[in-house]
C-alpha cells in the first residue's frame, strides 16, 4: 500500500518520504541526478543508485536522524551531515563512501554491537544485519559492559513479540504507531542507557493501547519486534 501511495519502488527503501516540488540537480558519487525541492540528500543518494547505510530513515516515515550511520560529505561544508536530514540544494555535490565516512560508521555500529546479543549476530537477516554487511562489520572492540540482555521478551501479543535486548533505541517503531497508524501506544522511556520502548504506561503490549496493527513489527530495522509467525517451534533468543 505505502509504495503505492507514495509512488516508490517496492525493491528499494528511499530512506525518506517523497517531496513535490521544483526539480534540483544533485551530484552523488560522480552520479548525476535530479530530485524534486524538498527531498533529502539520502533519497536522492537512492535515486542515484548509492544507497546509504542506515536504521532510524525508512521512507513510510519521516526523517528523525537519530541512528548517525547515515553520514555523508557535502562538496563546500564542513563535519559530516545526516543525509536523512539534510535537504539538497542546486549542484550540491556529495560523496556517500570513504575511509572517513567507513570509519565513522564503524565506530556508531560498535556501539549498537556492544549492547546487542553477539549470538545474534551471525546468519541474521533484519536490516541491522545487512547494514552491518554493506559497512564491513561482524563484531566490536569493546569488551563485556553493561547490556539489556537480561530483560524478559514480551510475547503477551498472540501475533508478534518484543525482544529488548535486540532494541537499538531508533524510534521507528514508536514513529510508525504514530504516523501510520495513529495510536500513539508507543513511547521511548527513560534517558541514556536507561532509554528503552514501552507500550502506554510500560505495559505488555497485549494489555497496553497497542492495536495488533503490525505497523511497529514492519518498521522495527532489528527484529526486536518480529512475527511469532516466523518461529513456528516458539521463539528462544539464541
Amino acid at each position: 500500500m505505502w509504495t503505492e501511495v507514495r509512488g516508490l519502488r517496492d525493491d528499494i527503501d528511499y530512506g525518506t518520504p517523497p517531496r513535490d516540488g521544483e526539480p534540483v540537480p544533485v551530484t552523488v558519487d560522480g552520479v548525476g541526478v535530479t530530485v524534486p525541492e524538498g527531498s533529502s540528500v539520502m533519497l536522492a543518494a537512492a535515486e542515484a543508485g548509492c544507497p546509504v547505510p542506515k536504521l532510524c530513515a525508512t521512507d513510510t516515515l519521516e526523517s528523525f536522524g537519530s541512528c548517525r550511520v547515515c553520514l555523508v560529505e557535502i562538496e563546500g561544508q564542513r563535519g559530516y551531515p545526516a543525509s536523512c536530514t539534510t535537504l539538497v540544494a542546486p549542484d550540491m555535490v556529495v560523496t556517500t563512501q570513504s575511509k572517513k565516512l567507513t570509519k565513522l560508521r564503524k565506530g556508531v555500529m560498535e556501539l549498537y554491537l556492544s549492547d546487542f546479543p553477539e549470538s545474534e549476530i551471525p546468519g541474521g537477516w533484519s536490516e541491522f544485519h545487512e547494514t552491518l554487511e554493506a559497512i564491513g562489520l561482524n563484531g566490536h572492540r569493546y569488551g563485556e559492559g553493561r547490556n539489556h540482555f537480561d530483560l524478559r521478551v514480551d510475547d503477551s501479543n498472540p501475533y508478534f513479540l518484543f525482544d529488548p535486548a535486540k532494541c537499538i533505541v531508533c524510534s521507528r517503531c514508536v514513529r510508525a504507531c504514530e504516523e501510520i497508524q495513529g495510536t500513539f501506544a508507543l513511547t521511548i522511556q527513560a534517558r541514556g542507557f536507561e532509554s528503552k520502548v514501552a507500550a502506554s504506561q510500560d505495559e505488555t503490549f497485549m494489555e497496553s493501547e497497542c492495536v495488533s496493527c503490525g505497523a511497529c513489527v514492519q518498521a522495527c530495522p532489528s527484529h526486536a519486534l518480529v512475527e511469532k509467525s516466523l518461529f513456528p517451534g516458539g521463539y528462544e533468543r539464541a
